[in-house]
């Protein structure tokens, strides 16, 4: 009995030793990535630029596909009124619909177009100025609109005109997003001034009253500085108050 139940957990602790089989195809996943990242790193601005735009479009072609087979194709299923009877705009308001509910091959095409555009300029911005930046991202957002109108057949008669429109809106709308998005990726800065205050009170299991530090404005600065009354004005009740004194005296060599 002991030996078939030594010998089921051997087979047990064996079958928890082996990886998952999605772990190591991830884990082999991110091996090629990093080994395909390094090896163009290595490559010349053209070789790299030509590598990364045929990557951008082949992404942006499948997303396309899935997108004209979601939306099957339903400028199709409108009538097309005559030309001659549409102004200007209405015709690019009718070119700019067919252009985002086009077929599968139609939206491979555009959507390959823009990818692949914004994904070549925006690596060689980078190896120009040394750095990603929100400058970089505009340009490689306006020239892959700009394609992408040009390409799609959205501009109407007048095309060049409509391009470096479609090019400027494509790059005011990456902007604010690389900004909102720069800012969602960084702390708070105030909490820059409470690193050695939430060290102190997680320490202490107290870390409830960060906030009441905050409101009370007692940074990192203003720790050798506390007193009694001051934790007592931001409402930390007396308890607390005792171990806060008690490691700020035992520890204020350190601030």
């Amino acid at each position: 009995m002991e030996g078939g139940k030594e010998q089921g957990m051997l087979v047990v602790t064996r079958l928890m030793a082996q990886q998952n089989p999605l772990e190591q195809l991830q884990a082999k996943f991110k091996e090629v990535e990093n080994g395909f990242k390094a090896w163009l790193d290595k490559q010349s601005m053209p070789v790299e630029a030509a590598v990364v735009t045929a990557t951008g479009a082949v992404q942006g072609a499948a997303i396309g596909a899935l997108m004209g087979n979601l939306t099957k194709d339903v400028s199709s299923s409108f009538p097309t009124p005559p030309q001659a009877s549409l102004n200007h705009q209405a015709m690019a308001s009718l070119k700019q619909a067919q252009a985002l509910s086009g077929a599968p091959w139609v939206q491979a095409r555009n959507f390959a177009v823009m990818t692949g555009v914004n994904a070549g300029l925006a690596c060689v911005m980078k190896r120009l100025r040394g750095k990603e930046d929100v400058q970089s991202s505009m340009v490689a957002a306006f020239g892959s609109g700009a394609m992408f109108s040009l390409v799609s057949g959205m501009g109407g008669p007048n095309q060049a005109a409509n391009a470096v429109t479609s090019g400027l809106f494509f790059a005011l709308i990456q902007g604010v997003l690389f900004q909102f998005g720069q800012k969602l990726s960084q702390p708070p800065v105030e909490d820059m001034y409470y690193s050695r205050t939430r060290s102190m009170l997680n320490s202490l299991g107290l870390q409830n009253y960060e906030k009441n530090f905050k409101k009370g404005l007692l940074t990192d600065n203003t720790l050798p500085l506390l007193t009694d009354s001051a934790l007592r004005d931001v409402k930390i009740p007396p308890g607390p108050r005792l171990l806060i004194l008690d490691h700020v005296q035992s520890f204020s060599s350190t601030f």
